[in-house]
């Protein structure tokens, strides 16, 4: 972890609003020149303050208007257990995030699917067969109230 200023912070929530502005943009609005406002950036993604960018796509908009919420429980604690399954969940493309967790269920999976019936093909194929699954409970989400891709800071 490294010390932010407030400049620091300025520039961070600049680029969490539009990551594809320019260092001309970023520097007229955090009020730095350009080359100071690029340095900064820099120093931000070498410090891995800065993860990566990306583009969000609106699911709707492509068909994918069904999220998802599955509590996923295993048949064990091992630590190997636990990776297996790990490395297997990350390879499945509909599953947009994976947290393991404290409670009942052993991790929470964010699914986006077409509609049920592509769930049930995503339960049956692949969920259930991910190694070391025990049990599947799953949630469908009525509505999204709130979707944030910008941090607090």
């Amino acid at each position: 972890m490294i010390d932010l200023d407030k400049l620091d912070l300025a520039v961070l929530d600049e680029l969490q609003v539009d990551g594809r502005m320019t260092s001309a943009e970023l520097a007229d609005r955090v009020g730095l020149s350009p080359s100071a406002a690029l340095r900064r950036v820099r120093r931000l993604e070498e410090a891995g303050v800065i993860d990566r960018y990306v583009m969000l796509i609106n699911p709707v908009a492509i068909g994918r208007t069904v999220s998802v919420f599955v509590e996923i429980s295993l048949d064990s604690q091992a630590e190997e257990l636990l990776d297996e399954f790990e490395a297997a969940i990350a390879q499945t493309p509909e599953v947009m995030s994976c947290h393991l967790m404290a409670g009942d269920a052993d991790y929470l999976v964010h699914v986006v699917c077409v509609d049920v019936a592509d769930y049930e093909r995503i339960h049956r194929q692949t969920l259930a067969s991910l190694p070391h699954v025990s049990r599947l409970r799953t949630s469908f989400s009525i509505r999204e109230v709130c979707n944030r891709t910008n941090l607090q800071l």
